[in-house]
């Protein structure tokens, strides 16, 4: 990026924040090359056969935020957490899809008796995050936030902290917390013994 850009990005993130769409807009190329760079490191995430690819995530995680009346974007910190948010949506209407398909959408369900089958779970279940992380955001909204950050916008702990507006200690404990309990929740299902 253009030595210039630091003051191009402070003066877009400002009009933006002042509801000029048209620089909301031109965000996304200001910052194409970090968002690709987020979005292929999500997708690396995901098990091997998915057919998403970083480019078609930005486009419309992109076509998501262009649509945001009030897009409440302080800095790159909290574009990064917006444009993060709606690559998390985009991936989970996706799993969403994908496992209804593979229930068999509209099509006749028939048994087979005698017949096992036996099919790996992908190596990490974005649904059972997903249902997880709604779980505690109910209960944590801003442990919530900080995950979406971390994990979804690949944010440092410190960016975090200051797009969370606290301490980066605080930042540090929350963190600690949020991913332990995840773990126990998707590993668990979810359920309290």
């Amino acid at each position: 990026m253009p030595s210039h850009a630091p003051e191009l990005l402070r003066r877009t993130f400002h009009s933006a924040r002042g509801g000029d769409k048209e620089a909301a807009a031109r965000l996304v190329p200001l910052l194409y090359d970090e968002l690709r760079a987020l979005a292929r490191s999500l997708l690396r995430r995901r098990p091997p056969g998915q057919t998403l690819q970083p480019t078609a995530l930005v486009h419309e995680a992109y076509l998501r935020l262009a649509g945001t009346e009030d897009p409440g974007w302080e800095g790159k910190g909290h574009f990064f957490a917006a444009a993060a948010r709606a690559m998390r949506d985009i991936l989970v209407d996706e799993a969403r899809r994908k496992a209804a398909q593979k229930r068999g959408g509209d099509r006749e369900r028939v048994e087979l008796e005698g017949v096992a089958a036996s099919i790996e779970p992908p190596e990490e279940d974005i649904l059972a995050l997903e249902e997880a992380l709604g779980r505690l955001e109910k209960g944590d909204p801003r442990k919530g936030q900080l995950v979406t950050l971390r994990y979804f916008a690949g944010l440092s702990m410190g960016e975090a902290a200051a797009v969370l507006g606290v301490s980066l200690s605080t930042v540090e404990r929350e963190w600690r917390y949020a991913r332990a309990w995840l773990y126990r929740e998707v590993r668990g299902g979810g359920k309290r013994e």
